[in-house]
């Protein structure tokens, strides 16, 4: 991320649908009051993969907010999460399967939504599981 140098910001997104990106920044500005508009924006998902699943949106909302704050975030974090248009941190699919794996690869800790919980024992990982309902709590816990 870095300041436009024109009259319009650039958005840039490989590997991710541009359209989301899009969204996630407006819900970022709306809701959050972080002002990307007049910053360019580029997102490459690394490796040359093209990545569908919605439940990245949490570690792009997460990036994004690192970039524009310049805290880096710990690379020992890992995140499981949709990012609704309200801010609200929406449930995924196979979250037990999500954190096995994350614990497997040695992540110390993983956010996910609040409304993943249910039937969900965290204690049956090494990994700490955070549970988050919206965007604003994200940025506390990792950036205050």
């Amino acid at each position: 991320m870095s300041t436009a140098v024109y009259g319009t910001p650039q958005r840039s997104a490989t590997g991710f649908d541009l359209r989301r990106l899009s969204m996630l920044l407006a819900v970022l500005e709306k809701r959050c009051g972080f002002m990307f508009g007049q910053n360019d924006v580029f997102l490459n998902i690394a490796g040359g993969i093209k990545v569908d699943d919605p439940a990245i949106d949490l570690a792009i909302i997460s990036a994004l907010i690192s970039s524009l704050e310049d805290i880096a975030i710990p690379n020992n974090i890992c995140f499981a999460g949709e990012v609704g248009l309200s801010g609200e941190i929406r449930s995924v699919n196979r979250i037990e399967q999500r954190i096995q794996e994350a614990d497997r690869l040695g992540f110390e800790q993983i956010f996910i939504s609040k409304y993943n919980t249910k039937g969900l024992d965290p204690s049956r990982y090494k990994i700490n599981v955070v549970t988050i309902g919206k965007v604003e709590e994200l940025y506390k816990l990792l950036f205050e």
